[in-house]
């Protein structure tokens, strides 16, 4: 049996509404713009994650235990994202990126937003 989440555990499938990179969608025209939809989410690592990481990182490489971190909170930030364009009625999301900053020692801010739309068949 093949893995439904074959890049890693909590990968995002759309089912009630779409989610694209893109400013279109194949088939669909934009029937109605109904504003930013986003998700935001502060991480920091466990204690036991920042010791293990502050260690592997005097080695160099990469850092698996930021890096679940990292994905954790991107996740969460999507999943936030699109209960919002569910609220809002929205048949997709376009344009959706990610942005993250540092803003305090050791806590990064994770950012997900996009264009929220309804669209119409053509």
């Amino acid at each position: 049996m093949s893995d439904p989440n074959p890049y890693r555990v909590g990968a995002e499938r759309n089912v009630r509404v779409l989610v694209t990179t893109s400013q279109t969608i194949e088939g669909h025209r934009i029937a109605e713009y109904l504003g930013l939809v986003r998700g935001i989410v502060v991480r920091t690592p466990s204690l036991g994650a920042g010791i293990v990481g502050a260690f592997k990182a005097l080695g160099g490489g990469n850092i698996k235990e930021y890096s679940d971190v990292c994905e954790a909170a991107r996740h969460d930030a999507y999943v936030q994202m699109v209960q919002h364009a569910e609220e809002m009625g929205a048949h997709a999301i376009l344009a959706m990126s990610y942005d993250a900053t540092e803003f305090a020692q050791g806590a990064t801010e994770v950012l997900a937003y996009g264009t929220a739309v309804r669209l119409e068949r053509v």
